[in-house]
């Protein structure tokens, strides 16, 4: 991986996993970053800006898969790699881009969802779900996207540590700012509930497309899903919902 790659959160398809539970660097508890038992208290950089990140990114999956997305700050992985907070902050920017860099996500999902919504981005008498899930299906043609999409679904699916890791990055990432687009509802079908309307649809569609590969939808071409499933999609965001 270059140098670059690692800075902006681009990673190869093969996908980190949280207790093993898929292929990749496997996260087994603190003791990956730790020795005789005691956290590194060194502060600064390492020899050599290589070693330097791999150090940030085996104590960053350590800590995701440990207290997960939300539970793990930048001050704690820091700490456990044995450097300061500012050259985390260097390397990586944000947290999300850190988990990026450390899922080995292709692409960091807010940029994602932020072409998916973007105002004004649909083509002319496309609604706005079908514009959304026509770019998540874009994506996910990318073999690259599609193989550490489908590594973490897959992770999520049977190990309850990795589903809350991702759950939490979902919830913070993604669904909130689903939720700012939505229309708002009815009691009980406020914007997070419309963005969960919404996960459900594009998950399931996921699930029935690559893993189970149901067909026709595992042949079906994008635009004719994007024609079936995106006013479903709309009317999760801005229509009725009882």
């Amino acid at each position: 991986m270059s140098e670059s790659a690692e800075d902006s959160g681009v990673g190869g398809p093969e996908v980190a996993s949280v207790g093993g539970a898929v292929g990749g660097a496997g996260v087994t508890g603190p003791a990956a970053v730790r020795r005789g038992g005691r956290r590194s208290r060194r502060s600064g950089r390492r020899g050599g800006d290589s070693g330097t990140r791999e150090a940030i990114l085996a104590a960053a999956r350590t800590r995701f898969g440990d207290y997960g997305y939300d539970g793990a700050t930048i001050r704690g992985i820091a700490a456990d790699a044995g450097v300061d907070a500012a050259l985390v902050h260097h390397f990586f920017g944000t947290k999300e881009r850190l988990f990026a860099a450390a899922m080995r996500l292709p692409v960091l999902p807010s940029e994602l969802v932020a072409a998916a919504l973007a105002a004004g981005a649909e083509e002319p008498g496309q609604s706005l779900g079908e514009h959304m899930l026509r770019t998540v299906l874009g994506a996910w043609d990318v073999a690259e996207m599609r193989a550490t999409f489908l590594g973490l679904l897959r992770s999520a699916m049977t190990s309850e540590q990795a589903a809350g890791m991702m759950r939490e990055f979902a919830t913070e990432t993604i669904l909130g700012r689903i939720a700012e687009v939505a229309a708002p509802g009815p009691s009980g079908a406020d914007g997070q509930f419309r963005a969960a309307l919404v996960a459900s649809q594009v998950l399931g569609l996921a699930l029935a497309r690559y893993v189970l590969k149901i067909e026709p939808i595992a042949e079906a071409a994008t635009d004719e899903l994007a024609a079936a499933v995106g006013p479903t999609i709309e009317r999760y965001l801005a229509g009725e919902i009882r």
